[in-house]
């Protein structure tokens, strides 16, 4: 059974490694190479993980086989601008864990989290042509608005705000 395990700064590299695997088969179809590296930059070398973690107060899971292999990895955040909703910022698979419960699972704990500390619901953004926004659906996400963002470099996120009543 796939366990989640809190992400410690020696898993930085690997959560970096498993963002440039997932990344452009995810969005391959959707952003251009150059936004796929330029966004990869931005967010997963170590030293962004590590201010996500240490000054924004993310935490960060990495799911991994019974064997200890990663298969991919979620991050979220408590009480986003102090009202009672929890952020998922990442979450992500690899290819071949796909399909498996583990997307549910690790929502479904991050759902746990939230609970405990008195949040109502989980929130998340997805690019509006990504086809995870039909996974979100299933787990009881539904689209209550859009956000376009502007991350620099002539390069926007499209994206959809979902959210799930806890």
């Amino acid at each position: 059974m796939p366990h989640l395990v809190p992400v410690t700064p020696g898993h930085y590299p690997l959560i970096e490694q498993l963002a440039h695997q997932t990344w452009p088969i995810t969005f391959g179809d959707i952003l251009t190479t150059g936004q796929i590296q330029y966004m990869l930059n931005w967010m997963y070398s170590p030293e962004a993980i590590a201010e996500q973690i240490d000054q924004k107060g993310h935490v960060f899971l990495l799911a991994e086989s019974d064997a200890g292999e990663p298969l991919g990895y979620v991050s979220y955040e408590l009480t986003v601008n102090e009202k009672p909703v929890t952020k998922i910022h990442k979450i992500y698979l690899l290819p071949a864990s796909q399909g498996q419960g583990i997307g549910r699972m690790m929502i479904d704990y991050v759902a746990r989290q939230a609970e405990r500390a008195e949040n109502v619901a989980l929130q998340l953004n997805v690019n509006r042509q990504n086809k995870a926004v039909s996974f979100y659906e299933k787990m009881g996400f539904e689209v209550v608005g859009e956000e376009d963002i502007d991350i620099g470099n002539g390069f926007l996120m499209e994206d959809y705000i979902m959210m799930k009543r806890l």
